[in-house]
């Protein structure tokens, strides 16, 4: 396989570069993760990195070796969060100014601990090209050095460390699946690992309402999206970087999508069963590592992040709760009359399904002289619990309308 830029790559220099500033984080063996896809899955927690990412990686081995003359001038880049974090600390570290462009959506965890660093930060536009457009602007108007989150190959070998290590621990692994934004951390990765085991596969992972790589590899060329909708931020890119796309589409054996709803699923399994917090982008590999075509492989997962808010913990932990049926809400109308909540209340508990919220509006019912509307949310075991709860309401002569 030849590729002029992947050759150039140089990981074990970077790995002694970076050795200082990076964690090798360890991999994790999974036996939830394992037994859903019936593979022996371990996982990577760049989300356990310094700054909370694998994005100091090649921030780092990109801003080291700049000239003293591009040092003073200062750097500039744009981020959703993880790389403006990383160029931050890796500025901080060698004692040069940064300014760090961020989407206005960039969640505010995000935004200060950037700034807790010492950068310099502007927020522009809604996504990360937004933000990026503003950025090349600032820097043409005040001559700093620009370092690109993903489209640098400087970045590409710091990441690509990831690589190196996965194998380090896993010889033998089998695949490989990467999260894919701009296609900085797949490139990488996919080279160092191909170096070491040309046999070993490397999956992508793309949000599926921001899946720029897919379109470039569809297109045979870099095309930007129409419109980017998905709740993995970091990975809300609407244009695949054009060095990364000429690595991914030699290097990288397939890409697939992921719904914001099979995030969450895979966020409330991360937090149950390893205590490990991921934000949205970071959980791709693992509800990817449930869509492989394979059985009984060895499989490493990198969450590349875990920079989330509590806010969006909270509406992650709901929503994965009614995506695995351990949630279940729900309105039917009662008559306006003395002892009819007693038999709501008599149905759940004698069907073990204890209540979170009730609420009831005698001004809602069917009939608004004779009904009350009852909204009940109860905690149930699994969705055939929730068929049976339902199942013995209607067998009392319930109708119940689901809204969870």
């Amino acid at each position: 396989m030849t590729n002029h830029m992947a050759d150039t790559l140089d990981f074990n220099k970077a790995r002694e570069t970076i050795k200082n500033i990076a964690a090798e984080t360890k991999l994790i063996y999974s036996p939830v993760f394992s037994k859903e896809s019936d593979n022996d899955i371990y996982i990577k927690p760049e989300n356990l990195q310094v700054t909370g990412s694998f994005k100091v990686r090649g921030a780092y081995n990109k801003i080291s070796k700049l000239t003293d003359e591009e040092k003073a001038k200062g750097i500039i880049t744009s981020s959703a969060g993880n790389h403006a974090q990383g160029c931050a600390l890796s500025a901080q570290k060698l004692g040069i100014k940064a300014t760090i462009v961020m989407p206005k959506t960039t969640p505010l965890l995000k935004v200060n601990a950037t700034k807790s660093y010492g950068a310099d930060v502007v927020l522009a536009g809604n996504v990360y090209d937004d933000a990026y457009a503003e950025a090349v602007r600032l820097q043409n108007e005040h001559g700093y050095t620009f370092v690109h989150a993903f489209d640098d190959l400087d970045v590409v070998e710091g990441q690509g460390t990831i690589g190196l290590e996965i194998l380090d621990e896993l010889a033998d692994a089998d695949y490989i699946i990467v999260p894919v934004g701009g296609g900085g951390l797949i490139s990488g990765v996919a080279v160092a690992a191909k170096r070491i085991n040309p046999n070993i596969k490397i999956i992508g992972a793309e949000p599926a309402g921001a899946a720029s790589m897919i379109k470039a590899l569809e297109l045979n060329k870099v095309t930007p999206l129409d419109k980017v909708v998905t709740i993995a931020d970091g990975c809300a890119v609407g244009k695949a970087g054009t060095n990364t796309y000429e690595i991914v589409k030699d290097y990288v054996d397939e890409v697939i999508t992921i719904t914001d709803e099979e995030l969450m699923d895979a966020f409330l399994i991360l937090l149950e069963n390893h205590k490990l917090i991921s934000e949205n982008s970071g959980l791709l590999s693992l509800a990817a590592s449930k869509k492989l075509d394979c059985k009984g492989k060895k499989i490493a997962c990198i969450i590349s992040g875990g920079n989330i808010d509590v806010l969006s913990i909270n509406t992650l932990i709901n929503h994965g709760l009614v995506s695995r049926g351990r949630r279940f809400s729900f309105t039917l109308n009662l008559k306006d009359r003395p002892g009819e909540l007693t038999k709501i209340t008599q149905i759940l508990s004698e069907q073990n399904a204890n209540i979170v919220e009730l609420s009831h509006d005698r001004y809602k019912g069917d009939n608004k002289f004779a009904d009350v509307e009852v909204e009940v949310s109860v905690i149930t075991e699994s969705h055939e619990h929730i068929e049976r709860v339902t199942k013995a309401f209607n067998d009392n002569g319930y109708e119940i309308n689901r809204i969870l």
